[in-house]
């Protein structure tokens, strides 16, 4: 996927700015890898698969380091050769761009 999200700084959202909706949301699930599920327009998600439990965690780990770099975080779900990303702005209660500069990053890290 040839997106420049990734060349993009995450910047704060406050309570009270708008969540993306409509064809500026869907503009954005084309800049990231098709394997992004879009989940009721406040969610995005993607499932990774893994050789074993170590890989995953590596994954993981990578993901939580970007995260707190960026200062914005997913929630994440592990286990034995799977991991689950899920990104949206809780304060705002739904998606911002923030999420997908963030899902470009994890993009990033499966190339």
């Amino acid at each position: 996927m040839d997106s420049n999200l990734s060349q993009e700084k995450c910047i704060p959202c406050s309570v009270g700015t708008p969540a993306l909706e409509g064809e500026e949301l869907n503009e954005l699930m084309k800049e990231i890898e098709n394997d992004w599920d879009l989940i009721k327009d406040k969610k995005i998600v993607r499932k990774f698969n893994f050789d074993n439990f170590a890989k995953a965690l590596e994954f993981v780990n990578k993901v939580s380091s970007i995260a707190e770099e960026k200062g914005h975080h997913p929630d994440i779900e592990f286990g034995w050769g799977r991991a689950e990303i899920s990104f949206m702005t809780h304060k705002i209660d739904g998606l911002s761009r923030n999420d997908f500069i963030m899902a470009s990053l994890v993009d990033e890290l499966q190339t």
